[in-house]
């Protein structure tokens, strides 16, 4: 498929996916251009143009859920001749699991981890909102849980975590960071001024790799949403649009 929409595309196995950047939407202001979320003031109508853009792009229509920073996990079960991807209703959660086709999954992001999975074998896909909260709560570690339900198997899986905050950009006060690194020490961090901070990036790679994934099959090669113009970042704009990591099982 020749692309059109200005996004980096991510290499995980057995699915297209790709990440979402701010140009190539209809979107103006502080949202401008390509912002995918609903609950940010944007205009409604460009909102869903933009989503549309995407939903073309990938080829599937999008599945979002209700992003609340904690570790549900939502499985958008096998479809029927009665329940097409259309009707999927949008649920509280922060990652997304299938083994459908017909579909994409996305997960919106201003500085959080959007973390894409997929085992080409067992042909089960995952997107995962993993900010702070969630990342600690154990999302991704209920992500992979939910993927191996459907037979995924962790040394199968790719995964794909997205432009984010890195951990120079990403300053804490120094009990969040502490109360962080007690449970997820590969997070602790400094930012380049030499104050406490978190990499969440490095926290997310060291919970895939105690999942079972292996250190070859993870991809964290992405820019910093605070230090990269082209990408949303709510630390550098409150009230700024968000962009996603989206994916659909080959």
């Amino acid at each position: 498929m020749t692309s059109t929409l200005p996004a980096r595309a991510s290499r995980v196995r057995g699915a297209r996916a790709l990440f979402t950047g701010r140009a190539g939407g209809v979107s103006t202001g502080v949202h401008a251009a390509l912002n995918l979320a609903r609950h940010v003031g944007d205009d409604p109508a460009a909102v869903e143009r933009n989503r549309e853009l995407v939903a073309a792009e990938i080829g599937a229509p999008l599945v979002f859920v209700d992003q609340v920073h904690s570790a549900e996990v939502h499985v958008v079960a096998d479809s029927s001749p009665s329940r097409g991807a259309a009707e999927i209703p949008v649920v509280t959660a922060d990652a997304l699991v299938t083994r459908r086709t017909d579909v994409a999954l996305a997960i919106m992001v201003a500085d959080c981890l959007p973390v894409l999975l997929a085992d080409p074998v067992a042909g089960v896909i995952g997107a995962a909102h993993a900010g702070r909260a969630g990342l600690l709560d154990g999302v991704l570690e209920a992500t992979i849980a939910e993927m191996v339900e459907l037979d995924a198997r962790p040394g199968d899986i790719t995964a794909d975590i997205g432009p984010s905050i890195c951990g120079s950009c990403y300053e804490v006060p120094a009990q969040m960071q502490e109360q962080a690194a007690s449970r997820l020490p590969a997070a602790r961090a400094r930012t380049r001024w030499g104050t406490p901070a978190l990499d969440l990036r490095a926290g997310a790679i060291s919970v895939l790799r105690a999942a079972g994934i292996p250190s070859a099959a993870i991809e964290a090669d992405h820019p910093c949403t605070l230090e990269d113009e082209s990408l949303f970042s709510y630390r550098r704009q409150a009230g700024t649009g968000r962009l996603a990591g989206v994916i659909r099982r080959n």
